[in-house]
């Protein structure tokens, strides 16, 4: 019998090893991609990492492999993630982390120079706006927000998910995709503007600053 868990928990499974699957976000359940998230920073990384500009914010940051990546390239990081197991993981890699929402008080908000949504996490929430928004309050005013993004052609959506691992499945939570097409009315209505678009290895990033 499937056992209803919290995201949290389910997540952890995940982290720790056990194989995960996304329902709901697409037509047909789809493997969580948790070895591209633990293994060390490849090639597509470092071009989304050069993005980067000063002391960054990985919100999201899961288990530490960007993160730990800025950190050997200078930057001062801090690596914020609501799943308890991420966070130990990032710790293990030698850098700072916090058990944290993006929308609860953040240390050095409002002087980040680069807020990072990696791997997908713009989705978070289920409310892109809102959490651009809130990026956009932690950064320094001449920040920029560094996004991964869908591919041309993938509309911009909203749904419910959950992840199943094993006999356990997650509550239900809200998550978005945006995709290249629909970044630059985003970041208009967040008051920002597209600044960069770029690619590699198939993997789509943004950079969002200011609206002059």
């Amino acid at each position: 019998m499937t056992q209803l868990e919290s995201f949290s928990t389910v997540f952890a499974q995940a982290l720790r090893g056990a194989p995960c699957h996304v329902v709901g976000l697409h037509a047909t359940p789809a493997r969580l991609p948790v070895g591209d998230w633990v293994r060390g920073a490849d090639a597509a990384d470092h071009a989304l990492l050069a993005l980067c500009d000063g002391a960054t914010i990985d919100i999201g940051c899961g288990p530490g492999r960007l993160a730990a990546a800025l950190a050997d390239l200078g930057h001062v990081v801090l690596g914020i993630d609501v799943v308890q197991e991420a966070v130990e993981q990032t710790l293990a890699r030698g850098v700072s982390a916090l058990q944290r929402d993006v929308y609860d008080a953040i240390p050095g908000e409002g002087r980040w120079r680069t807020a990072l949504l990696a791997d997908g996490n713009v989705g978070i929430g289920g409310d892109p706006l809102k959490l651009i928004s809130r990026a956009r309050q932690l950064l320094d005013p001449r920040g920029r927000i560094v996004v991964e993004l869908a591919a041309p052609g993938v509309p911009t959506t909203t749904s419910w998910a959950s992840l199943e691992c094993g006999d356990a499945r997650s509550r239900p939570f809200r998550w978005s995709v945006v995709g290249v097409d629909g970044i630059h009315a985003l970041a208009a209505e967040a008051g920002m503007s597209v600044h960069a678009l770029g690619s590699r290895a198939d993997r789509w990033f943004g950079v969002l600053q200011e609206a002059l």
